[in-house]
């Protein structure tokens, strides 16, 4: 048996770099698309909070169509929401970028649960491969 043979083999190899760079750049975009539906949901509400999370929707599902797997999901996610956290927290002397009311609790209610939705949908089959149980 080969290392690609071994279920789980993958968790003992150590990552390549383009992959790194990879998730970093989607943690990024995650960021920014967050911090562009916190900006947009609250200036035309309620198109732009449909507008933003239709945005935060397609970055989860793409990316994880891009990469295939769920730290996929992971990485844009985790910026989107640290971008929606940052955005949230007001500052001394009360500015805040998001508004009262029911539109940025929508916001984050459900663009974390479109996060966990896309991490936990199935996966293509890889080329060459039949869908099969893990061991078979």
């Amino acid at each position: 048996m080969s290392g690609h043979d071994i279920p789980g083999a993958w968790l003992t190899r150590a990552p390549k770099p383009g992959r790194i760079a990879a998730y970093f750049g989607l943690a990024v975009f995650g960021w920014l698309v967050g911090l562009a539906g916190s900006l947009v949901q609250g200036a035309w509400f309620p198109g732009g909070l449909v507008l933003s999370l239709l945005a935060t929707a397609g970055l989860f599902y793409g990316s994880l169509r891009a990469t295939g797997t769920q730290l996929g999901v992971l990485a844009p996610a985790v910026g989107w929401l640290a971008a929606i956290v940052v955005l949230s927290i007001g500052r001394p002397e009360g500015d805040g970028v998001f508004s009262a009311g029911i539109g940025p609790l929508i916001f984050m209610l459900v663009g974390m649960a479109v996060a966990v939705m896309c991490a936990t949908m199935s996966r293509a089959v890889q080329p060459g491969g039949a869908p099969r149980r893990l061991g078979q």
